[in-house]
């Protein structure tokens, strides 16, 4: 059985198709239909919803995508639909600032930015604050085709700079204590016969039950995952839901690593990483939406095994590493072994990916990364490349170079190495490290890019690190002799 607040409601699961995603539940078992579909796909934020989760002692309100979420992602914690909102008669702030700046014409999108815009304010820089750049990170995944956003972000102003205490407000302290009373305590379990989810709450619970259901799907967050429900309308008839496992939503930093949970969200991932590597931090920044970042995780990025996953160049180039667990047993594998061949790797059954190691910054290393797109916000990378260099009185000590889209597996680029590693840090070099990449890749044409302009671009990325840090050489002696 799972549990969670409907608002302030409690609900109590048994007998439910662990296949239900939380918009299904919302439409067809609650009959709250403010809540849209759109695409199915967490592409257009129609159907954005908040989840209030305990962490520590205060609540945390983030957005999901309902279309991609499972049900038994909302055990332990409390489900804001826009139904909710309005009380007492009254608009919540949030909707009366969209009505006041002409935020809606249609209307079928309304409910999901009201949603957003709603944990915009909760989670508002300070208070009576608004953050430009922060509304822009929190209204990315959403998609409008009627009012050209001008006036949506003049909501989001004046939701922000003149917010009101609400009902949530109001019962926090009774929220908190709801929540508390349902916690979980042991694994639970959604079944309706046929289909089950389990949802362990320790790594050696969870390890256990993998390696006795080697066939059981892994969700984490379910933002790739749940597409197979939703988009090709297959039934994943044994889930294992690793969202309660706490040691696996870690992230801990050391002197050597960043050991980064294979549950952990990648919005929770975010401030380590861009402390470490700022051009990571802002590659995150463009990873999907905010709504995806809270739910997909850098572990499924990783196990998706993805050629256009955004973060396995980045994380090949910097030397990451993976911890794989089955039953009782470890392994770290550093990850350029983990992808074999498109959609293979070296994962073997029942066994999973319990954390990311990531090695910590060295101010002798270059780092930098960068994703080529159709739009800048919310969109699948046509290439994705990193550069990890250390140069030393000008000359390449060692290089790390790995692309994304440029083969059937995130690849690094082994000729465009061995012509960087010995040599002179200069134009030349970098000309001859471009000429390389032609042996390392032959990328192919599909409605991203064509093969020519994959390869062109990936050649173009590397010109641009240098041109890059020959630049910000430059600066540093002028601000020096200034």
């Amino acid at each position: 059985m799972i549990q969670f607040l409907l608002n302030r409601e409690l609900r109590s699961e048994r007998t439910l198709d662990p296949n239900t995603t939380v918009l299904q539940y919302l439409r067809e078992h609650r009959g709250k239909t403010g809540t849209k579909e759109g695409c199915a796909s967490g592409d257009c934020g129609a159907c954005t919803v908040v989840v209030g989760e305990l962490v520590g002692e205060r609540l945390r309100y983030r957005t999901l995508n309902s279309c991609l979420t499972f049900v038994s992602a909302l055990h332990s914690k409390q489900l804001i639909s826009v139904e909710d909102l309005k009380h007492q008669g009254r608009l919540h702030s949030v909707q009366r600032a969209m009505v006041d700046c002409h935020g809606s014409q249609c209307g079928f999108c309304t409910p999901g930015f009201v949603m957003s815009l709603f944990a915009l304010q909760k989670n508002a820089a300070g208070v009576n604050e608004y953050d430009p750049h922060q509304t822009h990170e929190a209204l990315a995944g959403n998609l409008c085709r009627c009012t050209g956003y001008r006036p949506i972000l003049a909501a989001a102003e004046q939701a922000c700079t003149h917010p009101e205490a609400d009902q949530f407000d109001a019962e926090e302290a009774a929220t908190i204590a709801q929540l508390k009373t349902i916690a979980p305590r042991e694994m639970a379990e959604l079944s309706d016969g046929d289909k089950r989810c389990l949802s362990p709450l320790t790594v050696a619970e969870l390890a256990e039950v993998y390696a006795a259901n080697p066939d059981a799907r892994l969700v984490a967050g379910g933002t790739d995952l749940a597409l197979e429900v939703t988009q090709f309308h297959r039934a994943l008839p044994l889930l294992i839901h690793v969202g309660q496992v706490a040691e696996m939503k870690q992230v801990l930093i050391t002197d050597r690593h960043i050991e980064i949970g294979a549950a952990a969200p990648l919005t929770d991932c975010y401030a380590a990483l861009a402390a470490d590597y700022p051009d990571f931090g802002e590659l995150l920044q463009r990873f999907a939406s905010l709504q995806i970042r809270n739910q997909g995780t850098l572990g499924g990025n990783i196990g998706n095994a993805s050629p256009i996953g955004d973060s396995p160049p980045l994380l090949l180039a910097l030397g990451a590493e993976i911890v794989l667990r089955h039953g009782t047993s470890s392994r770290t594998l550093p990850l350029q072994d983990f992808f074999i061949d498109y959609k293979v790797t070296a994962r073997q059954p029942g066994e999973l990916i319990e954390k990311v190691l990531v090695p910590r910054a060295s101010p002798q290393r270059l780092f930098r990364a960068y994703k080529v797109s159709k739009r800048l916000d919310d969109d699948i990378s046509a290439v994705c490349a990193a550069f990890d260099l250390q140069i030393s009185d000008g000359v390449i000590a060692d290089a790390r170079v790995a692309f994304g889209g440029m083969a059937a597996i995130p690849k690094r680029a082994a000729a465009c190495e061995a012509t960087l590693k010995g040599a002179p840090w200069h134009q030349q070099t970098v000309e001859a490290a471009c000429d390389a990449l032609a042996e390392d890749f032959t990328p192919l044409t599909d409605f991203r890019a064509s093969r020519e302009y994959r390869l062109l671009v990936a050649q173009n990325l590397l010109r641009k690190c240098f041109l890059e840090q020959q630049a910000s050489k430059t600066e540093t002696r002028v601000t020096a002799y200034v």
